[in-house]
């Protein structure tokens, strides 16, 4: 899927909501636990219920390898379904993998030939040989960890280093790697303050922004200081919309929660009139 083409999708569905799948069974409704595959049943009911209120799914690799093989397969399954029947929907495999070069060009491998994913996250700090590999293909793109949700993200990304602060050092050096305009970053919706600056370095590059809802990010505030002319901006969600209920009628209640944040953008676009 190409930059455009997600661009393309967010004009006709008036949204940049990502849903996050991240599956906990201890977490689902009790009866789905008696499916032969519960992880995937779960996902196929919530894609199917709000697929046409987001233009994003990210599955976070953990929530299916903490369950061994059976997790694993689950995923499989979920990225296959995605491909097959809604194609249109980026997907990103949110794996915050990284190493040294022969191995990320493994992963990379993984992720964007085996499951065929859009995209997935990786973290930088080993460096650009780290990264390339994942930039080498084409029309996929790397998500690189900028500025996190967590609160443990000031404990190193914000630390100032040579008269700048890290996470800056991060999106500057990244600009210089082979193939960087298939980079995406990741920049916490509880760090909406830095947006402004952030794009001052980055103005044309997608954000995927999680920390809207659970985590208490604010979207009119991330959208204020993030949206840049092509809209750049994935709000993340996912525990707000796939547990909004735990009772038969989850997926409906996933699709009201998605069809709440995907109002109140189409309100901001509508607003702000940045779409291309």
């Amino acid at each position: 899927m190409t930059q455009e083409q997600l661009i393309q999708q967010i004009k006709i569905k008036k949204t940049f909501l990502c849903i996050g799948l991240d599956v906990d069974l201890d977490k689902i409704p009790e009866f789905l636990l008696k499916e032969e595959d519960p992880i995937f049943a779960f996902n196929k009911a919530i894609i199917d219920a709000t697929h046409h209120l987001c233009v994003a799914y990210k599955p976070n690799t953990a929530f299916y390898e903490a369950y061994g093989l059976k997790g694993w397969k689950a995923l499989e399954k979920t990225i296959a379904y995605l491909n097959k029947n809604y194609p249109e929907v980026f997907t990103i495999a949110d794996a915050k993998r990284g190493d040294i070069g022969n191995t990320s060009a493994m992963y990379a491998k993984a992720f964007f030939e085996d499951l065929a994913f859009d995209s997935v996250t990786v973290a930088p700090y080993m460096g650009k040989d780290s990264v390339e590999p994942f930039l080498a293909f084409k029309n996929k793109y790397t998500i690189l960890l900028a500025l996190t949700s967590n609160v443990g993200a000031f404990d190193f990304q914000t630390k100032v280093n040579t008269g700048k602060e890290l996470y800056k050092e991060v999106l500057e050096t990244s600009k210089t790697w082979e193939n960087s305009n298939q980079l995406m970053y990741v920049v916490g919706a509880t760090k909406a303050e830095y947006l402004a600056n952030i794009r001052k370095i980055i103005p044309k590059s997608f954000l995927l922004v999680p920390g809207v809802g659970a985590q208490g990010g604010d979207l009119e505030a991330v959208c204020k200081y993030g949206m840049n002319s092509s809209v750049g901006l994935l709000i993340n969600s996912s525990r707000g919309i796939i547990y909004a209920s735990k009772n038969a009628d989850f997926a409906e209640a996933a699709a009201s929660k998605a069809s709440e944040l995907q109002s109140a953008m189409a309100t901001i676009l509508d607003q702000a009139e940045t779409v291309d």
